[in-house]
């Protein structure tokens, strides 16, 4: 059985604490290339938060919505040209792709469950180390955008009352 194109639809989840500390995974089909939370939509029908906690869960074991645990949707995308090793993932003719920006902010670093065919290690960082050691430049800059978010996260925390 033919396993289906991947939907060049994606979240980009960055994990981190109020001290913002990130959460960065190594992939295993590239050393060196470490990141945050990454996904495709599973349909187009599927919602930018759903597919942020469906990819946390199968990338981190992480359960997004836990007591403590704040996603913000940061509502920021980005749009970027798929790495050439990658495009066989998607349809033909599909060249970009579209990540959508999301924070989860915890209350501190946890050790996570990493899926092993997706990653092979896993680093707390401060957040100006972790975009550092970002492979992808998206990736290095919505961690730079960290402090700002954040904020927004801590009044969403206070104004929810979790």
């Amino acid at each position: 059985m033919s396993r289906p194109f991947k939907i060049p639809l994606s979240v980009l989840v960055v994990i981190h604490t109020p001290a913002l500390e990130v959460l960065l995974i190594e992939r295993a089909d590239a050393a060196g290339f470490w990141q945050s939370v990454t996904g495709s939509k599973d349909t187009l029908a599927e919602s930018w938060f759903d597919t942020a906690v469906r990819e946390v869960q199968e990338e981190t074991g992480l359960d997004a919505l836990a007591a403590g645990h704040t996603l913000t949707d940061w509502a920021l995308e980005n749009v970027y040209e798929i790495y050439p090793g990658w495009r066989h993932r998607y349809a033909p003719g599909v060249t970009h792709n579209t990540e959508h920006l999301l924070g989860l902010c915890m209350p501190a670093p946890l050790n996570v469950t990493l899926a092993p065919r997706e990653h092979t290690a896993q680093v707390w960082l401060p957040y100006r180390e972790a975009a550092d050691r970002c492979f992808s430049p998206s990736n290095a800059e919505a961690i730079l955008w960290l402090p700002q978010f954040a904020n927004r996260a801590a009044e969403l925390a206070v104004g929810t009352g979790t």
